[in-house]
């Protein structure tokens, strides 16, 4: 706990995450034990299950105990190799096999760029030709994700794609249709993710819903407000186009809720998950779910957080009978690098979710004390 604290209020000060991360990163990257050795045991910590899948049981079932479940999630991202992009495919396929076997593991997930070239996802995103050798890379894209998909399928197993930039979220969302119209007859396994930061996202969303609804499939959605802000708009800004984000965070909190309101509006033909840290969008959700007379437990309604924040939201909610799942990250401490240092960015903010973990770090130590203190103790 002091060290968590510890680490929240350190990620407060912006000076010190935009030089003291990346140098880290550098320095981990350069191979040196003692650097490896700190991130891992102060950021790494606390925002990664461990290093590998068995590293993370015992925080899987430290979870489970308190009915919070896991989603498994190996965080590595931005590889070059057709070598990585096959070990990665291989992992979540672990990730998948783990998660049928275990109770407290609802979700598998993967991000495209653990599986595809950036540069190749960019020119397709683009509408640029393929090369002959680019087009059999590409296909041997589409072959890792329908081998991920076909295995959850097999098992019954629900799979996430995550989101990520909007100049390659197309393709990704392509990826994720192919496999929702061939996996999602019988319910929602495959879930593709909806970024509403992303003033597109409103409309993706409906016309995503009523796709599904002509062609007779169930949609998977995953809402998360999202974690590319500001590189999507210095690339706005440099390219000269519009820019993709949303003007304001009332403007994004609008649409997060919007889109809440609307999967329940469809939920007989979808399944849900959201997403988020904001106890707002939570309490509006309750709030739906009880007025339409949905129970808190029905298995197309999800909450999620990610392991090492708003545990305040996750374990309340989870007390009160909704299903909760942790985004637990997992990863070689080199590989998951680029998740660390967007969680350092995201809690950075002045008035952001780091200081809302300091406050309420802060709450529990003194109420310990205050335990402490009483006769008797």
């Amino acid at each position: 706990m002091r060290k968590a604290h510890l680490l929240f209020s350190s990620l407060r000060h912006p000076w010190l995450v935009r030089a003291g991360i990346p140098l880290c990163a550098w320095l981990v990257r350069l191979g040196l034990p003692g650097v490896r050795l700190a991130v891992k045991h102060t950021v790494f910590e606390q925002f990664c299950g461990g290093e590998s899948i068995q590293e993370c049981e015992a925080a899987v079932e430290a979870l489970g105990r308190v009915g919070v479940q896991s989603i498994l999630d190996y965080s590595v991202e931005g590889e070059k190799s057709e070598a990585s992009f096959d070990a990665t495919t291989r992992e979540t396929l672990a990730t998948i096999e783990w998660a049928a076997s275990h109770p407290h593991i609802p979700f598998s997930v993967f991000k495209v760029t653990g599986l595809a070239r950036f540069g190749l996802l960019e020119k397709l995103g683009a509408g640029e030709a393929l090369s002959a050798d680019e087009q059999a890379e590409w296909s041997r894209v589409r072959e890792r994700v329908l081998r991920i998909c076909q295995r959850a399928h097999a098992l019954g197993v629900r799979i996430f794609l995550d989101g990520e930039e909007t100049w390659i979220q197309d393709v990704i969302d392509g990826l994720g249709e192919e496999m929702m119209i061939r996996f999602n007859r019988e319910r929602a396994l495959v879930y593709n993710t909806y970024q509403m930061y992303r003033t597109a996202s409103p409309h993706n969303l409906r016309a995503a819903l009523e796709r599904a609804r002509t062609q007779g499939y169930f949609l998977g959605a995953k809402l998360v407000r999202g974690a590319y802000m500001e590189k999507e708009r210095l690339r706005a800004k440099e390219r000269g186009y519009p820019d993709p984000i949303q003007p304001d965070k009332a403007a994004t909190d609008a649409a997060y809720d919007s889109a809440l309101r609307l999967c329940l509006d469809h939920l007989e033909r979808m399944g849900l998950c959201a997403g988020t840290h904001n106890e707002e969008s939570c309490l509006l959700l309750v709030r739906e779910l009880a007025q339409r007379g949905i129970a808190p437990n029905d298995p197309r309604v999800f909450f999620s957080q990610l392991y090492g924040m708003s545990d305040n939201i996750s374990f309340n909610l989870a007390r009160a009978g909704y299903n909760v799942a942790k985004y637990l990250p997992y990863g070689p401490v080199r590989a998951v690098l680029p998740y660390l240092i967007r969680r350092a960015q995201e809690n950075s903010a002045i008035a952001g979710q780091g200081g809302r973990e300091v406050r309420l770090i802060r709450g529990e130590l003194q109420r310990r004390k205050q335990a402490r203190a009483l006769p008797g103790r």
